[in-house]
């Protein structure tokens, strides 16, 4: 046989559908050409980005949706090329939406979902997001599902359509400091002005504070058993802010032991009725 020979045999045959070397390898060319197609735009992006002075998410927003287009195309393309018309998909694709429909619901959810986040670029590679009260930064952003690095270094797989759909917030849209509570109680014997001062100067010490913007105090209960305040501050730690809340907190423990200010615990006071008249009786 003859090279043309071979590269003509149709060596499978599925019904009407006969399939050829010939027809793989142009398939295989399709997917080769587009992977170029992919390095050569993300290069030239690269390149238009950093003399625009874009930022990183935006980019890789951007590269994310090109190559999904391409490869997209290039399977269309790699289909035809083995011989499997557009309406036959289609009519498969129809099919399958009745036969699936409910089970690939939240699938096509999340597929939506995740070219929402790469077009509107509301959540970014780098972007610090709180879902579901998971703190984490985002790390990659797929077609169906986000990966975030959360504060213990763990890598979470989130659905797109729970970052769209469910209450999130992206901390990382703030350019400015978030401001941050820290709440303390004290004995009624303490001396508030002496409780406020010592406050402040825990907070002020600490280098995740943000000095720009002065940090405050409220006093903001009489409470049961104590004197309640509510220490506030600001930071662009978004990440490590427990780490920061509880490095003033034992800055707080220290100055208030230093001082004689007492944290108290709850107490009650249990009234007798009629005790004397119970101790006689026993």
């Amino acid at each position: 046989m003859t090279l043309k020979e071979i590269l003509e045999y149709n060596f499978l045959k599925i019904g009407d559908l006969q399939l050829s070397l010939v027809q793989v390898i142009i398939a295989i060319l399709f997917f080769l050409f587009a992977r170029f197609v992919i390095r050569l735009i993300s290069k030239l992006a690269t390149n238009y980005f950093t003399r625009k002075g874009v930022d990183l998410g935006r980019q890789y927003a951007f590269k994310q949706f090109v190559k999904y287009v391409v490869y997209l195309i290039a399977f269309f393309l790699a289909l035809e090329a083995i011989g499997i018309q557009f309406s036959v998909i289609w009519g498969g694709a129809a099919a399958l939406l009745v036969g699936f429909g409910l089970g690939l619901q939240q699938t096509f959810n999340d597929l939506v979902s995740g070219v929402i986040l790469l077009l509107e670029g509301t959540v970014e590679v780098g972007d610090i997001i709180e879902v579901n009260s998971v703190v984490g930064r985002v790390t990659d952003i797929g077609i169906r599902t986000t990966k975030i690095k959360t504060r213990d270094d763990i890598i979470i797989l989130l659905p797109n359509s729970k970052i769209i759909g469910d209450s999130s917030t992206n901390w990382s849209h703030n350019r400015t400091p978030i401001r941050h509570k820290i709440e303390v109680g004290v004995s009624y014997a303490s001396d508030i002005n002496l409780v406020t001062s010592l406050l402040l100067t825990a907070v002020v010490e600490n280098k995740g504070v943000e000095n720009k913007q002065a940090p405050s105090v409220q006093f903001s209960d009489f409470g049961n058993s104590s004197l309640n305040f509510k220490l506030y501050f600001y930071s662009k730690n978004y990440m490590s802010i427990e780490v920061v809340k509880s490095e003033i907190r034992y800055r707080i423990m220290g100055l208030f032991r230093e001082h004689n200010i007492e944290i108290p615990f709850p107490q009650q006071d249990l009234w007798l009725r009629n005790s004397e008249l119970l101790f006689n009786k026993s």
